[in-house]
């Protein structure tokens, strides 16, 4: 039976987890006191959807949490260290603390532990999301307790929307650029200047200028969207800056 914590406070446990390649223990008090802290948990790394959706959109959505009082966002799995060490890598995720439940002693503390021995993983944590606010569970968002893998209310935008609903998400933007472009590099030193983040997409034998004609109706680089709407070119792009 999944456990709602909310009211209570967190487990009181010792993380062991691997820093600049020495054995770092991190305690719930050091994660925890004194700060307003998002959580997310789920079964794997390097699984699908917390590869593809899940620490992706938290990791998007992570400054307008800043701007909303949320001093961190913490991805916890019961995988060790170099696991998640390595996923985090391989996500970018930079602005994501990843927090090694090896023993899985949090996930069971709060509840959460489930067998998952049908996919040959055993013991690991049921996907959730919380708000703890100095150590105490405010609110918590726990998928349904069905088969399978269920993605329906521990996602960023929910948790965010329970914070803020009026908080300002961020628009996509993405880049279509080729190597050597001084425009493309104007284009990216603008939308930096404005501390905008942004996808670039490089042309190359895969992604040709015939792809970037059918998408934007334009052969030359850089293109821009932002939205889903085409701004254009660099000098397009910092007239729109201009106007924001």
């Amino acid at each position: 039976m999944l456990q709602n914590k909310e009211g209570q406070r967190v487990p009181n446990v010792v993380f062991r987890t691997r820093q600049g390649g020495a054995w770092v223990d991190v305690s719930t008090d050091q994660l925890f006191a004194g700060k307003n802290v998002v959580v997310f948990s789920l079964p794997g790394a390097f699984t699908p959807t917390c590869s593809t959706s899940h620490v992706p959109r938290y990791n998007e959505l992570a400054k307008v949490f800043q701007e909303n009082q949320v001093d961190d966002i913490l991805c916890i799995s019961v995988n060790d260290t170099f696991v998640m060490n390595a996923w985090k890598e391989d996500q970018n995720a930079d602005k994501i603390t990843f927090i090694p439940d090896g023993n899985g002693e949090f996930t069971e503390g709060m509840g959460m532990l489930v067998d998952k021995d049908d996919l040959g993983f055993g013991k690991r944590s049921w996907r959730y999301s919380m708000l703890v606010k100095d150590g105490v569970v405010e609110k918590m968002f726990i998928e349904p307790n069905v088969p399978g893998d269920p993605y329906e209310v521990s996602d960023a935008d929910t948790m965010l929307n329970y914070i803020n609903p009026e908080a300002q998400k961020p628009e996509f933007i993405t880049l279509f650029t080729k190597e050597g472009c001084s425009h493309c590099a104007r284009a990216k030193k603008a939308l930096k200047a404005k501390g905008l983040e942004y996808e670039e997409v490089v042309l190359n034998r895969e992604i040709t200028s015939r792809s970037l004609q059918a998408v934007s109706g334009n052969s030359t680089t850089p293109q821009v969207f932002i939205g889903g709407k085409l701004i254009g070119t660099a000098d397009d792009l910092e007239n729109y800056l201009k106007l924001q």
